[in-house]
């Protein structure tokens, strides 16, 4: 069977070249990350990096880590999902061929062992060429990490032998993987189909269909559900869940979402002719449209959903950080110009934070596991007053009047981490100290908030005065915010912000990595959608010849025959992006109630008008392109010809 199965390749590759540059692509990614991912399991700290630079290092190859962790597991769902639905169209493109090999003598399981020999060789195929892929892929991979400040500059991915092992077992088996429903599918071909002049009406909603779409639709319809009245991680959890499972569920069920949608279009479809032809297609070639749509679902509900929860999650942690500060204007300097900063006129109140090179080592207790965690960064002083009269936090436990002297405060970051009271060791310089914790602030939303706050006390003058402050400032009653940040930068005293243009500088900080993430599932995600949607195209332009000539014989012209497929493939993607665009609402539906009376649903308007025209544009120019070489071969044989 296996010579078979090459035979079938190499005569029919059209049907197999996207799923063949899919799983090339597949290999490519995973061999790139996990190139990267062996790179960083030993963080390189540069020969003199401070302790607090060696931790910032660490942060960042964890950081890469967790990247890379989320686009690969995504790169084989959807590098699966869209081999299997090209061979699942494949196999009902070749229903006489398969048909024809069983009244010859082909047996089920033979059939079986056909489309999987098929699969194998296209998974060998795509592995070698995503191997070659890799190389540069790797190189790629590493230099986005370094942009985005995850990894340090320098930073280079080591070649594995093992890798040519690795690559080979992904892209196999992805291919067989993806290829298994289609293959139990083609194994209940009837020989008697062979025989048919008249493709035969298939049901396109088979079992695995029915399972797959109904399980996904209710856990996505109980997901959605149980978003309202969660908290803000919760909703963000159930945000991502409705993504993944609202796609699958409206893609499985396709075959019966799209001719629905499509119904509802059709006022808008029967304004001409050509709209009227589009809609019966629409209605008639069920697998066609669903093949088309169902990678469009997946693309919008999955970025759209996805962006749209974090882009939300970022506005509420802007709005919380201005809810739980009490300052006019944020100024950005040293200790030394943050010392100044009080004898500006119309200052009533600053309150200097300043990020001090030191360490603590604390004693945590989790789950009935004590260990002991020395930090290097996050610890901030502070003079415990005026950080008290310019936030708005009520204390976990203790209070900030005992912060002076040799003592410390529990931050933010460390709430929840289980941090055990008494004393803790710190090192200033070459001092090393015993510091009694005498308060615990609250969690708060913001990621890569304060671990301890030491009294600035504690720390040398000279430390200080070096050290990145950011002060908080109150203007006295009756003047004007403005009045006093035009003299703070008269004086050269530091960058001078409001506090909302702080907050939304510090969120974007924070939220840096997280657009890269976005940016690498974007990407990779939309070329395998156009992948997907160019190959069902271009799949279902050998069986549309005939169609075609019927309608050229009917009265059409070449010219309009091409219009009416672009309208066709137009509308099956409105209707895929749509569908898409439910599965995002349902993503979002959590965040719509204010918090603390603000609100924080913020919709990737942008991000979904570019994912709409790159759509269209794409299924227009593929349909177009396909539509024109249906056409190109004489009428009269088209006709005639019997497929």
């Amino acid at each position: 069977m296996l010579r078979i199965s090459a035979s079938t390749v190499r005569d029919r590759w059209p049907l197999f070249a996207g799923a063949l540059l899919t799983v090339s692509l597949g290999v490519a990614l995973v061999q790139s990350s996990v190139l990267v991912l062996l790179s960083t399991g030993e963080p390189k700290i540069p020969p003199g990096a401070s302790d607090r630079t060696a931790e910032q290092i660490r942060e960042g190859y964890v950081g890469a880590a967790t990247l890379l962790g989320m686009a690969t597991p995504l790169a084989m769902f959807l590098a699966v999902f869209i081999v299997g639905s090209t061979f699942a169209f494949a196999v009902e493109q070749r229903r006489k061929d398969l048909a024809l090999l069983r009244m010859l003598g082909g047996s089920r399981p033979q059939l079986v062992r056909l489309l999987l020999g098929e699969a194998f060789l296209l998974g060998l195929a795509g592995s070698g060429i995503g191997i070659l892929l890799g190389v540069p892929g790797t190189w790629l991979q590493a230099r986005l990490l370094i942009r985005i400040g995850l990894l340090p500059h320098g930073f280079s991915a080591h070649w594995s032998a093992g890798i040519l092992l690795v690559s080979p077992i992904v892209g196999i088996g992805v291919a067989v993987f993806g290829v298994l429903s289609a293959s139990y599918r083609a194994a209940r071909v009837r020989p008697l189909d062979a025989l048919r002049n008249a493709p035969r009406a298939t049901r396109v909603m088979t079992a695995g269909r029915w399972l797959s779409g109904v399980s996904s639709l209710a856990l996505t319809v109980m997901l959605v559900t149980a978003g309202h009245g969660a908290d803000l991680l919760g909703v963000l959890l159930i945000a991502m869940g409705v993504s993944v499972f609202g796609s699958i569920a409206l893609s499985a069920l396709s075959p019966l979402a799209v001719p629905l949608v499509g119904h509802v279009l059709g006022t808008a479809l029967r304004a001409g002719v050509l709209g009227e032809l589009a809609q019966a297609n629409l209605r008639d070639a069920v697998r066609r449209s669903a093949s088309t749509a169902a990678p469009v679902i997946v693309l919008v509900g999955l970025l759209v959903g996805l962006t749209g929860a974090l882009n939300s999650l970022a506005r509420a942690t802007g709005a919380d950080l201005e809810r739980i500060t009490a300052a006019d204007l944020v100024v950005t300097s040293t200790g030394a110009a943050a010392a100044r900063i009080p004898q500006v006129p119309g200052v009533a109140l600053a309150s200097p934070q300043s990020q001090v090179e030191m360490s603590v080592t604390s004693r945590h207790r989790v789950e009935g596991r004590s260990y002991r965690q020395t930090r290097y960064s996050g610890i901030t002083a502070v003079d415990a007053p005026a950080y008290r009269r310019t936030h708005r936090l009520t204390l976990r436990s203790g209070s900030l009047d005992a912060l002076h002297g040799r003592t410390i405060a529990i931050g933010p970051q460390l709430a929840a981490e289980g941090v055990r009271n008494g004393d803790v060791t710190a090192r200033v310089g070459s001092r090393k100290l015993e510091l009694r914790i005498v308060a615990r602030l609250p969690e708060v939303l913001e990621n890569g908030s304060d671990n301890f706050l030491v009294p600035r006390d504690l720390i040398p003058a000279s430390m200080l005065a070096d050290a990145p402050t950011e002060t908080l400032v109150q203007v006295a009653p009756g003047t004007s915010p403005q009045a006093v940040a035009s003299r703070i930068r008269a004086a050269k005293l530091g960058e001078v912000r409001t506090l909302r243009q702080w907050a939304d500088a510090r969120v974007a900080e924070q939220q840096r990595g997280t657009t890269g993430i976005m940016s690498v599932l974007m990407g990779m995600s939309g070329l395998y959608a156009a992948i997907a949607v160019v190959n069902a195209v271009v799949i279902s332009a050998a069986e549309r010849r005939t169609e075609f000539a019927v309608a050229r014989a009917t009265g059409l012209t070449r010219a309009q025959v091409v219009r009416m497929a672009v309208i066709e493939s137009a509308a099956v993607t409105f209707i895929g992006l749509s569908l898409g665009v439910v599965v995002a609402a349902g993503a979002l539906a959590g965040f719509v109630p204010a918090m603390q009376g603000v609100h924080i649903l913020a919709v990737p308007w942008s991000l979904l008008g570019l994912l709409t025209a790159a759509s269209l544009a794409i299924t227009a120019v593929a349909a177009a392109l396909t539509a024109m070489a249906a056409t190109r071969p004489s009428l009269t044989a088209l006709v005639a010809a019997r497929e």
